[in-house]
């Protein structure tokens, strides 16, 4: 029984350190691409969120400006735009879009888009 046993490890086949470390090596270049393919991803996504966030507020606002009775005026500036806006018709305010006013429309732009 014991010699079935010491001729069954002589005869056992495993893997080499070499073998092994080439598995390591291949694991982290795999790990590599992964990580700079998300990271590409990752931004696109924002500058999308930031355009949604832009859109969104153009729309309240042109909401604000339609339910207005009389003659409608768009909101004087940013905190104007704000306090008219957020409770009727957004959430919250998105932190990276600006509000400006010009003649006779105004103009939203995001900090990420």
């Amino acid at each position: 029984m014991i010699e079935r046993l010491r001729e069954a490890r002589r005869t056992e086949s495993g893997f080499t350190l070499i073998e092994l470390l080439m598995v390591i090596v291949i694991l982290g270049v795999l790990a590599g691409i992964v990580v700079f393919a998300v990271s590409g991803i990752q931004d696109r996504g924002e500058k999308a969120a930031c355009k949604s966030d832009v859109k969104s507020v153009e729309v309240a606002v042109e909401a604000y400006y339609a339910a207005q009775p009389g003659t409608p005026t768009y909101p004087a500036d940013e905190a104007a735009a704000i306090a008219n806006t957020v409770p009727k018709f957004l959430h919250s305010w998105p932190a990276e879009v600006n509000y400006a006013k010009t003649a006779d429309s105004f103009t939203v732009t995001g900090a990420g888009c």
